[in-house]
């Protein structure tokens, strides 16, 4: 069964959502990936978010661009947390979407990652159901582990190399 629901609007929109899916595999987390469209088949957006929770999800990443109503309607539906994802935008650079995710209203929150933040969504999902999965926590806890050893070879290959030489590689 299904922990965390993935949903877009658009399959333009695959490309940031499979980055949360991407973290999701990598710590062990089961998903459901689907596209909807809340505009242009309400009936079947509705029934999605309406049967989440009994689908056992726990959480809902949601990803959307423009007027980006996918994640706040899964949020007034969906009891649980649910993430937005604010996709680029050709038109305004995807702050169209920022705005319509982070700005809901009182009693219906979306927690927003940044604009193409698949990643983090991915992130924040473990993270949340971490709080009651202690190995998910300690995978969490190994995944920071090799964000740091990441960054310390990078430095450590700048000492070595200058900041010129580091550039040509």
């Amino acid at each position: 069964m299904a922990q965390v629901g993935i949903v877009m609007g658009s399959d333009s929109d695959m490309p940031v959502m499979a980055k949360a899916a991407d973290i999701l595999e990598e710590l062990g987390v089961s998903y459901e990936m689907t596209i909807i469209s809340a505009h242009r088949e309400p009936d079947v957006f509705f029934e999605y978010a309406k049967t989440a929770e009994e689908k056992g999800f726990k959480v809902i990443i949601a990803g959307a661009g423009m007027a980006a109503h996918l994640p706040g309607m899964c949020a007034a539906i969906f009891p649980m947390p649910v993430i937005g994802i604010p996709m680029h935008t050709a038109s305004l650079g995807g702050r169209d979407s920022l705005y319509s995710i982070v700005q809901m209203p009182s009693g219906i929150p979306v927690a927003t990652v940044a604009i193409n933040g698949g990643a983090n969504a991915g992130l924040l999902a473990a993270k949340i159901l971490a709080t009651s999965d202690s190995g998910l926590l300690e995978k969490l806890k190994a995944y920071s582990k090799r964000l740091k050893e990441q960054v310390q070879a990078k430095d450590a290959k700048l000492q070595e190399l200058g900041y010129q030489e580091y550039l040509k590689k």
